[in-house]
């Protein structure tokens, strides 16, 4: 049993050190691309099974509930990609015992997070879905949600979401992506069970909320067994006795962690923006379905880029850590040229088969309408989003928090936000929907001149 886990241990460093890029990028990425997409399967279905009630006002509510159970991911990625990006560079530093100690830190820390969260959610769940754009016909929707997801479901949803970084991190992308993609499927069987054959009709929302609840808790159930077989040939070793975690590497941590959960809160954030604007239009509950329609579409080359990045962190992060510098560029370079052209394809077929996937979720016909205007449009954003996707998950795997942070701030807070503001202004719903577009134009182009130029500093040995 030791030979073998021995064995393991040598062949993850293998894969860090020494194997060809392209395999090594799919053995890491493949895992995390399968798990995203599973993970997609289920988001979408979830809003397909709440489309079969015909409702509208749930579809709504669904998409509202969904920005705040978001935050959920953000709180997951201060420790997930804060901690495991610090793992794996102290680990190709040879640092071992400190790799140890922020693993275990992360998890704890995620835990005592997620607990805090929940209280919070009950306390203020009222104002923060007015906040949202909750009226009084998506109100008790988006309640029903938030209670089982966010109220009862915060540890386990978090703690299913950070540990699997960590994880994926210590090169167990196939691991970590099983357990992903179990909870999703077992969301997706559980939808329709609870939906529509044990809760009555009106109900639908809370049977959807109860099953993802159910399904996040199965997946953290997996993560602890996962971590109990691994934590004798890795660093992902569990203490909850105090230790001392240097200062600087604690810093590190929150320096990477803190913008990666910004940068989810700022994608709520605008989330937020587009729902107020999108509702001043039509009868508001249409126009605010079909948005929610067009966004979970969008999460098929979303996702599909994210699990390539995610792939690449532990990657470039590693040979960071070790100084190969050459290597690391090998990685970064295939990834970021792998999503811009899967992007690219899916901006192609949902330009051309928009009216086909929006009416596969919903038959009426205004919610069909607008959903086909939205998607033609923002799907010319995809390709420019991955750039700057790229861009930033290279910043967390090279230690430039700092500069994933300036980057989040201009996307969301400079770009998109104001641009969606002025177009909406001029244009009217056409400009609103086209102003992704020409943010993420710009965007691409200011993450680009700013990765040339961090990448310039690594040295020649980039050449």
């Amino acid at each position: 049993m030791n030979d073998a886990m021995h064995l393991n241990k040598d062949n993850k460093k293998q894969l860090f050190e020494s194997e060809r890029p392209v395999k090594a990028l799919a053995v890491m990425a493949l895992p995390t691309v399968a798990s995203q997409m599973i993970l997609l399967i289920y988001n979408i279905a979830d809003t397909w099974f709440i489309g079969r009630t015909d409702n509208p006002a749930m579809i709504g509510a669904s998409n509202l509930a969904l920005t705040l159970y978001l935050i959920t991911a953000s709180l997951a990625n201060v420790f997930g990609v804060g901690g495991g990006s610090l793992m794996v560079r102290l680990t190709g530093e040879k640092k071992e015992d400190d790799a140890r100690k922020v693993a275990s830190y992360s998890i704890i820390a995620s835990g005592i997070a997620a607990a805090a969260f929940s209280v919070l959610t009950l306390v203020f769940m009222t104002p923060l879905l007015r906040l949202l754009g909750a009226d009084d016909a998506t109100m008790v929707y988006s309640k029903q949600y938030l209670l089982t997801t966010v109220v009862l479901g915060s540890v386990p949803t978090i703690l299913s979401m950070s540990m699997p970084q960590l994880l994926r991190n210590a090169g167990y992308s196939k691991e970590a992506g099983i357990g992903v993609g179990l909870g999703s499927l077992l969301n997706v069987a559980l939808d329709p069970l609870f939906m529509f054959v044990i809760l009555p009709q009106g109900y639908e929302v809370l049977g959807a909320g109860i099953a993802t609840m159910l399904s996040n808790v199965c997946s953290f159930i997996y993560f602890i067994v996962i971590y109990r077989k691994v934590r004798s040939v890795t660093v992902l070793k569990v203490s909850f006795k105090r230790e001392k975690i240097d200062k600087a590497h604690m810093r590190s941590l929150y320096m990477v962690g803190i913008p990666a959960a910004v940068s989810i809160f700022l994608f709520d954030l605008v989330t937020i923006v587009l729902n107020k604007l999108v509702i001043g239009y039509g009868d508001h509950v249409a126009p605010l379905a079909a948005m929610g329609i067009v966004l979970k579409l969008e999460r098929i080359p979303i996702n599909i880029g994210l699990g390539v990045c995610l792939g690449m962190v532990p990657l470039v992060a590693y040979n960071f850590g070790s100084g190969n510098i050459k290597r690391m560029s090998r990685f970064s370079s295939l990834a970021r040229w792998t999503i811009i052209a899967f992007s690219s394809l899916c901006t192609i077929l949902f330009f051309m088969f928009a009216r086909v996937l929006v009416s596969r979720f919903i038959t009426d016909e205004e919610t069909v309408r607008l959903g086909v205007m939205f998607l033609q449009a923002r799907c010319f954003a995809l390709p420019f989003m991955m750039v700057g996707y790229h861009v930033v998950n290279y910043m967390n795997a090279v230690n430039k928090g700092t500069v994933s942070f300036i980057l989040a701030i201009i996307r969301h807070v400079i770009l998109i936000i104001p641009i969606m503001l002025i177009m909406n202004r001029i244009w009217g719903l056409e400009g609103l929907i086209w102003s992704q577009v020409v943010a993420d134009i710009m965007n691409s182009i200011v993450s680009t001149i700013i990765f040339v130029k961090v990448k310039s500093g690594f040295g020649k040995a980039l050449e």
